[in-house]
């Protein structure tokens, strides 16, 4: 897999992984599935384009091995005050499990750390995603106790738990 910061034309074939990766059937392969949760599309080629052009975001993408296909991407927000936000995590379904999903984190760690001089990595996950949780917390990020009310107003409402990660200043970008 390669990782390399996604440009204005890798959006067009990108954007059908990330719904793959969240919505529909097929996501139920996954980790990242919120098929049963949430319906309707997951994002839009226009919110991709706003994270790619915003200086203060960068979206990388993962390439399969001929470095030809997208298969997964993660976004990372400078948030200022040595704080990354890392979202939209995801690997084509059929691929997950591999640990690819593990490498897209450590470029987002060391690009947010290179990049926007971070020292702490923070997230949301729906409260309700007891394994994707227990996952990210073996990756060293921890709950925060803080939660977050969910970005799209729900019948019932969903809330975010939040967790972080110390940066270590040692990670070298390439």
């Amino acid at each position: 897999m390669r990782i390399r910061a996604a440009t204005i034309a890798d959006l067009p074939a990108l954007h059908p992984v990330i719904e793959r990766a969240y919505r529909g059937d097929v996501a139920r392969m996954g980790w990242t599935w919120e098929s049963d949760l949430l319906s309707g599309a997951r994002t839009d080629l226009a919110a991709l384009t706003v994270i790619v052009e915003d200086p203060a975001q960068r979206l990388l993408i993962a390439l399969d091995d001929d470095a030809a296909s997208p298969i997964g991407c993660v976004n990372i927000t400078d948030r200022g005050g040595g704080l990354s936000y890392l979202g939209l995590l995801c690997i084509d379904p059929r691929l997950q499990a591999g640990g690819l999903g593990r490498q897209l984190i450590a470029a987002a760690e060391n690009h947010a750390v290179h990049l926007f001089g971070a020292t702490a990595m923070e997230m949301t996950v729906i409260d309700s995603r007891h394994e994707l949780i227990s996952w990210y917390e073996r990756r060293g990020y921890r709950l925060t106790g803080e939660k977050r009310p969910f970005p799209i107003p729900l019948d019932p409402p969903y809330r975010m738990v939040v967790l972080a990660k110390a940066l270590a200043a040692r990670r070298n970008l390439g």
